[in-house]
């Protein structure tokens, strides 16, 4: 059977306002650029109060920091080595940044950026969480461990061993357990912080990197690169709920509460948004384009941006893509 003209124009147009307002879930307000940083762009902070942005630039071997009201560059941290991490602790006024390349935890005066202390640990010091609550902070390292540390004096409180190098993790309150993916191991390590130990794993297949927890919903994301999948296991009973396609080479996830979407960025140039169906699972509602290599991301609920590290190319500079989340 054949469509007419006009039936056929209507499905078009059908088709193209699905998809224009798919798009719309993420809109780009603006473009920061970072002019002189070269390579590998890893994770990000934000300071809300006075407005910064702090960006590691991990081939550079420094961290950039952006006043957010004017769009420009204010200052750059320097001397690093191979930095990966940031913590921003507004309470102390400072900010802690890991070192992957001699495996320090670098702490600076937040405003001044002068440095107050090194606490040393292992090769490869790489992801890194704080607790407000405990005024600890947790950090991922070495061959496979998460290092405990006090952040209003930087002294060592322990550590918890892992079978192999940890990527994202997470901290969940209400069971004091921390989340780990361990990708080298193919599994997600449960840490019962009581008893500064793994208690259990949870397999998983395919390079296991980035990692988001919906408490509430008793929900971990797992992201995969090999395939590339959304991963959504039961933190009660670590069963996979869900397997969902996604984009590639992704390497953060953000769960964004108020519109509960679930937000991927990943070096295929794509941020994937995930939304909610009527049944309460989610799948793909939307594929907003970014830039090659584009892999990390920060989600800032309290200005409603998705800010997206694009890191330099043949034909452009480094950059930070801002996004702004639109409603429903």
């Amino acid at each position: 059977m054949r469509l007419s003209h006009t039936v056929l124009a209507i499905f078009l147009l059908v088709i193209n306002a699905d998809f224009l307002h798919a798009q719309s879930l993420l809109h780009q307000i603006q473009e920061i650029p970072l002019p002189k940083v070269q390579g590998r762009i890893d994770h990000m902070a934000v300071d809300i109060t006075d407005s910064r942005l702090f960006i590691v630039a991990l081939e550079n071997d420094t961290v950039e920091i952006v006043d957010l009201k004017t769009g420009r560059l204010m200052k750059t941290i320097k001397g690093l080595n191979e930095p990966q991490g940031i913590a921003y602790v507004e309470e102390f006024s400072k900010l802690f940044l890991t070192n992957g390349g001699d495996g320090r935890c670098s702490v600076y005066d937040s405003r001044s950026l002068l440095l107050l202390d090194t606490i040393r640990l292992k090769t490869d010091a790489d992801n890194i969480r704080y607790d407000g609550s405990s005024k600890r902070l947790y950090i991922g390292y070495g061959n496979g461990a998460i290092g405990i540390i006090d952040a209003a004096n930087h002294h060592r409180l322990g550590d918890v061993p892992l079978e192999g190098h940890p990527e994202s993790f997470q901290l969940e309150k209400s069971t004091d357990r921390i989340y780990v993916n361990v990708p080298s191991a193919g599994h997600v390590a449960v840490i019962d912080l009581k008893k500064k130990a793994v208690i259990e794993t949870w397999s998983v297949t395919g390079s296991n990197y980035p990692m988001a927890l919906i408490e509430d919903r008793h929900q971990l994301l797992v992201v995969t690169r090999k395939p590339s999948k959304l991963v959504i296991l039961d933190t009660r009973s670590g069963r996979k709920i869900a397997d969902l396609q996604c984009v590639s080479d992704a390497d953060d996830i953000f769960y964004d509460v108020k519109r509960e979407r679930i937000y991927i960025s990943g070096g295929e140039g794509f941020v994937d948004v995930f939304g909610e169906t009527d049944s309460g699972n989610f799948q793909r509602i939307a594929r907003t384009r970014t830039a090659p290599r584009a892999r990390t991301s920060l989600w800032v609920p309290e200005l409603n941006c998705l800010f997206v590290a694009v890191p330099a190319g043949s034909q452009r500079e480094a950059a930070i893509f801002v996004f702004e989340a639109t409603a429903r």
